[in-house]
């Protein structure tokens, strides 16, 4: 079974972004949404794949603890 999780957009650069998981910073490919630093984004095998609003990513972090 395999979990998108969320993670903050710290950096952008091009197509790629920095993204950090609960402390920990990821380099992730973007070119599939639309999304700026500081947003929210659930990322499955190394691809951001939705830009996440931030009651829906609270939500979601209270059940991966």
């Amino acid at each position: 079974m395999c979990l998108a999780i969320p993670g903050k957009i710290i950096k952008i650069n091009s197509q790629l972004a920095i993204v950090e998981f609960r402390g920990v910073q990821k380099e992730i490919n973007i070119s599939i949404v639309d999304v700026k630093v500081g947003d929210y984004v659930m990322v499955h095998a190394g691809f951001a794949i939705e830009k996440m609003e931030n009651e829906n990513v609270k939500e979601i972090k209270k059940y991966l603890k």
